[in-house]
């Protein structure tokens, strides 16, 4: 990466921004309504669950290939196809001349003549991922979270638009929304089943995430990228990468409704040692909403603790409890209500619904919902490594840009400097 990524940033908005379209868009090749011709796939980002949305776009669709794969790093390329290839045979399409490694990898995929993308990188690639696809007129399979700060939030923004504009499909890897027991739950709650929602206190309270020990030869930069989970500028923190899913059904609860500001706070109580970064391990925030609503956030990640990954909305007329990890889904009060219909695999239904729009000349865009998700979660992580209310008007006017200028494998990294609640400057 010999560019900038605030110079990339800036680029894409101008071009997104300055772009023009006919009210008559020409469909392109997928929804030209040539439906049985074969859909070629590229995945960029080979980790395990960039491995697991390829193996579910090639369950998703009778006629679909993987054609093209790009990471940084070739090892992880390499054992991605092995598994893929045992785990859907000759649905594998990939040859030598189309597994690209390095830091324009994504480019190369996308000039690969394939029909579909799968985001699956480190977040803080995303934005560039994303309008680099949605240029090029390729249906996105895009992984949460979306950006890591606020200038990769409105890249995003720009680049959901233009592929409605271009008639393309952008499908969020914000899987809850896919899942057929909480789309009845959360269209109880929208219908009025517990009255006028008050408050919903949301939580991801797990352990520790898988790390890489260093091994020769690496240098610090490749250390970082292979450890990104540990490293805010990469990641966006734990309460973004993570915990942006209980976010994301809060905000579903709450009819997609902007906040109006967020406090809270978090920090590194057990989880201190340099392995982990700057990142938190812990997360409390409050969110205010029009009315009087609020919105109750907890998250963390210490070993020996309580788990809870769940979503509880309180209304006027009873009180809906969504537990992610039980797979409870009832509703108490004036409308009594349990879930009891079938039981999908999220993960697949997110690809089948995707290929489906394209086949069905039917596009999906869930780019506004994922954005305004993934930025609730960034709102929460300012308000926390700031100490200070945080209003909505604040989070989307910051410019502060987590990412070096230009880094390749010889670079080094950010300094890790972790955030201090009443001294680390908003910005």
């Amino acid at each position: 990466m010999s560019t900038s990524r605030r110079d990339i940033l800036k680029l894409a908005g101008v071009a997104l921004a300055g772009s023009t379209f006919p009210s008559i868009i020409i469909p392109n090749r997928a929804f030209a309504g040539v439906n049985s011709e074969t859909l070629k796939v590229g995945l960029i980002g080979c980790g395990g669950r960039g491995s697991g949305a390829a193996k579910q776009a090639m369950n998703a669709d009778p006629n679909v290939v993987l054609h093209a794969m790009g990471d940084i790093f070739r090892d992880r390329l390499d054992s991605s196809l092995e598994a893929l290839t045992k785990a859907v045979g000759d649905k594998v399409k990939v040859d030598e001349g189309h597994k690209f490694v390095g830091f324009d990898a994504f480019q190369k995929v996308i000039d690969s003549g394939v029909d579909v993308v799968i985001l699956t990188t480190p977040p803080h690639f995303r934005p560039e991922h994303l309008t680099a696809a949605v240029k090029a007129g390729k249906h996105v399979f895009c992984e949460k979270p979306v950006a890591v700060d606020t200038p990769g939030i409105k890249v995003v923004l720009e680049a959901a638009k233009m592929a409605k504009e271009k008639n393309l499909s952008l499908v969020s890897g914000l899987c809850w929304r896919f899942h057929e027991p909480k789309r009845a739950a959360f269209s109880k709650i929208r219908e009025g089943a517990i009255g006028d929602v008050m408050a919903v206190y949301n939580t991801y309270n797990t352990e520790n995430l898988w790390s890489f020990p260093r091994q020769p030869g690496w240098t610090d930069m490749e250390y970082v990228l292979r450890n990104w989970t540990y490293y805010t500028w990469l990641a966006g923190d734990h309460i973004v990468e993570q915990a942006v899913h209980s976010l994301d059904m809060m905000s579903w609860a709450l009819g997609d409704v902007k906040p109006l500001s967020a406090v809270g706070t978090g920090g590194r109580q057990v989880r201190v040692d340099p392995l982990f970064g700057n990142i938190f391990d812990h997360f409390a925030i409050t969110y205010e909403y029009p009315n009087g609503v609020k919105g109750f956030h907890m998250s963390r990640q210490q070993i020996n603790t309580e788990r809870s990954y769940a979503v509880e909305s309180f209304g006027t007329k009873g009180k809906a409890y969504v537990n992610c990890s039980r797979n409870v889904h009832e509703i108490e009060g004036a409308n009594p209500w349990k879930y009891s219909g079938k039981m999908n695999d999220m993960y697949q239904t997110e690809h089948d619904e995707l290929f489906a729009s394209i086949r069905n000349s039917k596009p999906i865009n869930n780019g506004e919902w994922m954005s305004q998700s993934t930025m609730l979660a960034i709102m929460g992580r300012m308000a926390a490594y700031t100490g200070k209310q945080i209003t909505w008007e604040d989070a989307m006017n910051s410019t502060e840009d987590l990412a070096p200028d230009s880094f390749d494998f010889k670079s080094t990294p950010p300094e890790s400097v972790v955030a201090k609640p009443g001294i680390t400057p908003f910005s």
